[in-house]
């Protein structure tokens, strides 16, 4: 009977002192990095919501800059997905959207381009504060 606890308690000694194997380490990562993603695109939403809430003019290149900042700080996939995602509006990059944007909605591409701006300060890890609107309440 000792016999048998010995060995047990040197088992459990040496499986947890062990390294993992290469194949579960590559999927703790992968995980990590889905988890990290998955985040990064909430805390994009996030910004949006919090910016349709607020409603408040000259504010947008805040919440840019916010939900690129947030997402980009959770780590590698969060960075990936505001990358991917590029500003809370969903939407990809493209010229329908720019062509809706200074056609439909005003804003032409000098705003596009601001817009981009505050996104890659956000991700680079730059103060998102840099783009706050005096007046803007402190809720956001």
């Amino acid at each position: 009977m000792r016999l048998w606890v010995c060995i047990a308690l040197l088992s459990t000694v040496l499986c947890a002192s062990a390294d993992r194997p290469r194949i579960v380490q590559g999927m703790v990562r992968a995980g990590q990095f889905v988890r990290d993603a998955a985040g990064g695109a909430w805390d994009m939403f996030r910004a949006y919501k919090d910016m349709r809430e607020a409603n408040y003019k000259g504010a947008d290149k805040y919440f840019h800059a916010r939900g690129n900042y947030d997402a980009a700080r959770r780590g590698p996939g969060g960075a990936w997905a505001a990358r991917v995602i590029r500003c809370p509006f969903l939407l990809p990059r493209s010229d329908a959207r720019e062509n809706w944007q200074s056609r439909v909605s005003g804003r032409g591409a000098k705003d596009t381009r601001l817009d981009q701006e505050a996104n890659r300060w956000g991700r680079s890890g730059g103060d998102p504060n840099r783009y706050r609107p005096r007046g803007l309440p402190s809720k956001y």
